[in-house]
């Protein structure tokens, strides 16, 4: 199961942009716990995560290193910027994501990539979250819609946040309105779905 307590050195070890990330992750390990023990690094940022492949790829006793970064606005320019740090280091990577996860085992240690939601479409934490939406939920449309209504001279969130703003309309409505992470903890948001499934199977074989 996931850690988010390091000092550094464990041998195996997610890095992620941010809060969000990790307490998702965290909570998604939680209720798996024959996942592979593991360490959760928080960054400040994709430029932090990038930043940090190197130095991280050399740390002493590493046996798996986990990147989890949003593909946000370009899916293939996101790959581009990770492949880039990780051939500076003597890593060559497949040209393109894997759709269930990328891992790259002929070095050491071993390297795992990959970018929310999917690996395959642009988009970023939220877009992972909302299917774990239970399918039939009577308060996610009403969220939906209820963003979706606000003019757009009323918005303070970029055009490209609605399913963020979603998200959040819709945790509001919980019995105790939290972040992601928690709505993992409490069941309202589900872990058996294909995707959090696929991506439980890639933490298990990265970090085995």
């Amino acid at each position: 199961m996931a850690h988010i307590e390091s000092s550094g050195t464990e041998p195996r070890v997610l890095l992620v942009e941010g809060p969000n990330d990790k307490h998702v992750v965290w909570q998604i390990s939680n209720r798996y716990p024959a996942l592979p023990d593991f360490y959760i690094r928080e960054q400040n940022g994709v430029n932090a995560v990038l930043d940090s492949i190197g130095p991280e790829l050399i740390v002493p006793g590493r046996q798996a290193l986990g990147i989890l970064v949003d593909a946000d606005d370009s899916l293939q320019s996101r790959w581009d910027e990770i492949t880039y740090q990780l051939r500076e280091e003597g890593i060559t990577p497949p040209p393109s994501p894997g759709v269930d996860g990328t891992i790259i085992s002929d070095g050491n240690p071993r390297v795992g990539v990959w970018l929310m939601p999917d690996n395959s479409a642009n988009g970023e934490l939220e877009e992972f979250v909302a299917e774990m939406i239970p399918a039939g939920d009577p308060v996610w449309p009403l969220a939906q819609d209820y963003i979706n209504g606000i003019p757009s001279d009323a918005r303070k969130f970029p055009d490209g946040k609605s399913l963020r703003a979603q998200i959040y309309a819709w945790l509001s409505a919980r019995a105790d309105p939290r972040q992601m992470g928690s709505a993992i903890g409490t069941h309202d948001l589900l872990v058996n779905g294909e995707l959090c499934q696929k991506f439980v199977t890639w933490l298990t074989r990265l970090f085995a």
